[in-house]
């Protein structure tokens, strides 16, 4: 066997020719021997051979195969020769990386290309960012590469006047590469990083859709973007082609950043021109309806749905249909239908994880209306700042917006049994009191209950006063009313009370009875309503999430200066924060670091929040998270801080976070070329220096640049 070995070894073309062969039967087993040995002897084989082989073991689908073509790029590129692979495999092979579940390589081919002037059409860099946001690692690359794509257009950078830069701007990303880049980011709670994302999208002439709209909606409401979502709330309302769960989920957003922020006001204004709106909206909708039934009582046939429709849908299904993409299918369909079309099944997968977290807000024949949950947040925000009238009045004002229901069945008479039930007898009575001045009748069942309920906690003086306004009222009480009194009067000893409540019951003709207890309370809801509201209601004023509104007050305004550039008042406005007792969280430091960065060389000042940081986390439970400590890496490799840097990445891995290296290699590359170059140092060091240099080393071997 040593003499053909011997032949084959001074052959090369024989061993390509075997390496090809082994390729088109799909031995990559045996290719994958055959290449090894002609590198060996050749290096990398030529360019129809190496690319032949990259794309074969792509097309596998094989993981094990898929990461030897990463490999086989990555040989190419460290060893100079990335001349020899065609841009089409290396598209091929990103798209294919992502699909298989690997975003680190997938972001990397992408961005070498760009390194190389090979730039990738964003009609394909799409469906790659699609498939990387599957994951959280994922998502957060498909980020940071919609981010370094769009840098090349920044304010008209590239004239699109000049031939030259047609094969540039085919990369510029477009509406869809953001949205999917940024419902990637949502879904895996990505939203400063997706912020970035939107404060580009102006600057290189990108024009929202009306479904980009709802995910900005989305990234504004959870960054507690009070301002700016009411200011979109007009662009929503005018634009059109939006759908029901679109309106659904803007609303929702709008509501829920106004309750974080304690803006009751605005939220019931809101809540009751929605009762508005769907009040007025039914009736339109019950003369359409008595239309339609008209019509097709005539002409049934106009009705029917055309059947061109039904093929649209059915072709569209079967555009995902069939085998794994070939290097050939990708090569000869240059519009990248298919790719396309996958990225859009993506988007509306995370559209869906989107509408199912909506819960403020629902619809009905296309009609948008309030949830019980939302009427249950309202009630706890109110009750929270004892604003008692306020909240007795906007109850009112949506039951009369809701149509007619029964006393004993109104919003206010249901918060008013659930302050029962949770012992809040002051505030109970204080709604029973704006009720009566607003001139609401209601049944006796709430009076007997709250009797029973001041009964229970012993406060006579506030039964005396609750039995004389009902009798005002002319509130006729049941026995069981009496025997609590009774009951109660037994108690402190005081007889002859008792027995003259008991002759006031026989001359009423009132008969003891057994305690009813609180199950009277939920008959009471029962009717036109099913009791889902106290249910809800009472879930939420026991949970003991709160919403600090100053917090995110705060923030807003650090947010602000930080953006001007106005770090000054951004410091003092940090520092009055902290006074007042409000506890900064990692929103607060992100925007600090981020106004920071901006200004440029600040990075003292960085070290310095760093250092506050990790002492309010000593003491109150700040959370660390990935986006804060990736800026915060940022800006200390940026800045030659190395200790600082090992210090968050040590975090960040003992956390279990992602680190795109990638980018923080190409950061010391550009910065720090001479990083630590003399390996044994100077032989006259300070301690200082000593340690400065150890510190470094040991991020560059991290970085894997050692």
């Amino acid at each position: 066997m040593a003499e053909p070995i011997l032949v084959q070894a001074q052959n090369p073309s024989q061993l390509a020719l075997e390496l090809s062969d082994a390729v088109d039967e799909k031995r990559f087993d045996d290719a994958w021997k055959a290449f090894e040995r002609y590198k060996q002897m050749e290096g990398l084989p030529r360019k129809s051979v190496l690319n032949k082989l990259i794309a074969s073991l792509a097309e596998s689908g094989d993981l094990q195969w898929v990461n030897k073509a990463y490999n086989l790029v990555e040989m190419a590129f460290g060893e100079g020769k990335h001349e020899l692979l065609h841009k089409e495999s290396l598209i091929f092979l990103a798209f294919i990386t992502a699909r298989a579940g690997l975003p680190v390589q997938a972001s990397t081919i992408l961005r070498k290309m760009v390194q190389v002037e090979e730039y990738p059409p964003v009609d394909i860099w799409l469906g790659v960012i699609a498939h990387m946001s599957r994951t959280a690692p994922g998502a957060f690359l498909a980020a940071e590469i919609v981010l370094e794509l769009g840098h090349f257009f920044k304010d008209n950078r590239v004239d699109p006047r000049k031939k030259s830069n047609s094969i540039l701007l085919s990369m510029k990303p477009n509406t869809f590469a953001f949205n999917i880049s940024l419902m990637g980011s949502l879904v895996y709670g990505f939203t400063r990083k997706a912020e970035q994302l939107l404060e580009l999208i102006p600057r290189i002439g990108v024009k929202p859709d009306a479904s980009l709209l709802i995910t900005i909606a989305h990234i504004y409401e959870k960054n507690g973007r009070r301002d700016e979502i009411k200011k979109l709330r007009r662009h929503i309302d005018e634009a059109c082609g939006l759908g029901d769960f679109q309106y659904q989920q803007f609303y929702n957003c709008y509501l829920s950043c106004l309750l974080n922020f304690g803006d009751l006001s605005t939220a019931t204004e809101l809540v009751l021109e929605m009762l508005r709106r769907a009040k007025k909206a039914q009736t339109s909708l019950a003369a359409a309806q008595s239309v339609v039934e008209a019509i097709a009582a005539e002409k049934p046939k106009l009705l029917l749905p055309k059947e061109h429709d039904e093929n649209r849908v059915i072709s569209s299904v079967r555009l995902f249909e069939g085998p794994a993409l070939s290097i050939m299918e990708f090569i000869k369909h240059r519009n990248f239908l298919r790719i396309q079309a996958e990225a859009k099944e993506l988007l509306d997968s995370f559209s869906a994880q989107l509408q199912n977290q909506v819960e403020l807000v629902r619809t009905q024949d296309s009609i948008l209306y309030p949830t019980e949950k939302l009427y249950a947040k309202l009630v706890k925000a109110f009750l929270e700042v004892e604003r008692i009238t306020d909240l007795a009045q906007f109850l009112i004002e949506a039951d009369k917006e809701e149509g007619p229901v029964s006393p004993d069945n109104s919003f206010v008479v249901q918060v008013i049994n659930t302050c029962i039930s949770l012992g809040l007898l002051d505030q109970a009575h204080d709604l029973l009191d704006e009720m009566r001045l607003s001139g609401l009748k209601t049944g006796s069942l709430i009076y007997s209950s709250l009797l029973k309920a001041y009964c229970k906690a012993n406060r006579p003086n506030d039964v005396g006063s609750l039995l004389r306004e009902a009798q005002k009222c002319g509130i006729q009480l049941d026995a069981s009313c009496y025997e609590a009194l009774i009951e109660s009067r037994v108690l402190q000893r005081d007889a002859k009370e008792a027995i003259r409540l008991y002759k006031v019951m026989k001359e009423a003709n009132i008969s003891l009875s057994t305690h009813h207890g609180f199950e009277s309370l939920v008959k009471g809801c029962e009717g036109n309503r099913e009791p889902k509201f106290m249910a809800k209601l009472l879930e939420e004023i026991q949970s003991e999430q709160g919403v600090d509104c100053g917090v995110n007050d705060w923030n807003n305004v650090i947010h602000f200066f930080c953006k001007k550039g106005l770090m000054p008042d951004a410091q003092k406005a940090f520092k009055k924060m902290v006074a007042l007792g409000h506890k900064p969280n990692a929103q607060t430091f992100h925007s600090l670091v981020t106004g920071y960065s901006a200004i440029g060389g600040k990075y003292h000042e960085i070290t310095e929040l760093w250092g506050e940081m990790k002492m309010i986390s000593s003491s109150s439970p700040l959370q660390f998270d990935q986006e804060l400590l990736d800026s915060l890496l940022y800006n200390f490799v940026r800045g030659g801080f190395f200790h600082r840097a090992n210090e968050a990445i040590n975090l960040m891995e003992r956390e279990g976070m992602f680190i795109d290296k990638y980018k923080y290699r190409q950061l010391s590359l550009k910065y720090h070329k001479t990083l630590c170059k003399n390996k044994k140092g100077s032989k006259f060091q300070t301690e200082a220096q000593y340690k400065r240099r150890e510190e470094a080393l040991s991020f560059k071997k991290w970085v894997g640049l050692d």
